[in-house]
């Protein structure tokens, strides 16, 4: 399983973005997706994850700002940002836990895109 990440990019404070994943392969079950952040010189940070269920959770930090959707026919999510500020610059890493069949088993694994950089101007 691969995950590709788009839609980063250059943005002023206060406007928007809509980053994209999109998982390739397939798994027995695509659980958990979810998107981290990392700045520079800091700690890599969930940003929001979405269940297969279609159970949330946001960083305190970006509730009410931002907004996470999957499809799981199509094995996407997307994450919409509004009001971004300064502190919202980092590179974005799509995530997703996922479960394998093997023959004796079922076995979870995590796989992370490349990342996607949005930069926020002042």
């Amino acid at each position: 399983v691969q995950l590709a990440e788009s839609g980063g990019g250059l943005v002023q404070a206060g406007g928007s973005l809509r980053l994209s994943c999109a998982a390739s392969g397939n798994a027995y079950r695509f659980n958990a997706m979810g998107w981290y952040r990392q700045a520079p010189g800091k700690e890599r940070e969930l940003v929001a994850d979405i269940s297969s269920g279609f159970s949330t959770n946001y960083a305190d930090s970006v509730k009410g700002r931002i907004s996470i959707s999957r499809d799981n026919s199509k094995k996407t999510i997307d994450l919409q940002m509004n009001n971004l500020k300064a502190e919202d610059a980092a590179v974005y890493y799509c995530h997703a836990d996922i479960t394998i069949a093997t023959i004796e088993t079922l076995k979870n694994l995590e796989v992370w895109g490349q990342g996607t950089l949005v930069t926020v101007s002042s």
